[in-house]
């Protein structure tokens, strides 16, 4: 076997424990649609964390309803949202509590350089620019924390998220790579 075959079956095998170990979060990612039989509560706390004014593409964010209690979760670059979240999930009817667990990430000048080169190496790279750039919220995010790159979200197959990670993985000064995108079921 070619050393670049063993690195893209090792890279694959790890993306593929990655996402084994987030089905086993139980929560739901507010860039992904919901389920059919999702319940209106978690339909409106979706829809109003994908709204939020300073929510984009360097921040994940997710959240669990348990009941009428609603626990945020994820990570941001700014506090800002991680405030802006909370109040806009309190005012959601249904909502008698929100635990704020969102991470904001530590300001690093390193770090903004990666998440922008992270970024221009993803979109732009001509088999993903067309499908997932041109949208108002791009769904790969780039989560950077302390040289460490996450890539959360949805794409449409298996090879974009394959290249997706490998794009990841060129950018210099990039410390380790968590390919955690979800591929898109076939039929929903």
């Amino acid at each position: 076997m070619r050393p670049f075959q063993l690195g893209v079956l090792t890279t694959l095998l790890l993306a593929s424990a990655a996402f084994a170990a987030k089905q086993d979060k139980d929560h739901n990612d507010a860039f992904m649609p919901g389920a059919r039989d999702e319940t209106e509560l978690a339909r409106e706390v979706r829809h109003q964390l994908v709204t939020l004014p300073y929510y984009g593409v360097f921040d994940d964010l997710a959240f669990r309803v348990d009941g009428s209690v609603v626990t945020l979760m994820g990570a941001v670059t700014q506090p800002v949202t991680k405030s802006d979240a909370e109040n806009v999930v309190k005012r959601v009817k249904g909502v008698s509590r929100v635990v704020n667990n969102i991470e904001v990430l530590p300001l690093s000048p390193m770090d903004d350089g990666i998440r922008r080169a992270v970024f221009r190496a993803i979109y732009g790279d001509p088999a993903l620019s067309d499908r997932y750039a041109f949208r108002a919220l791009p769904s790969i995010h780039i989560l950077v924390k302390n040289g460490n790159v996450v890539l959360e979200g949805l794409v449409a197959n298996t090879m974009d998220k394959t290249i997706a990670g490998l794009r990841a993985n060129g950018v210099p000064g990039v410390f380790s790579v968590t390919n955690d995108l979800v591929v898109e079921t076939q039929g929903k």
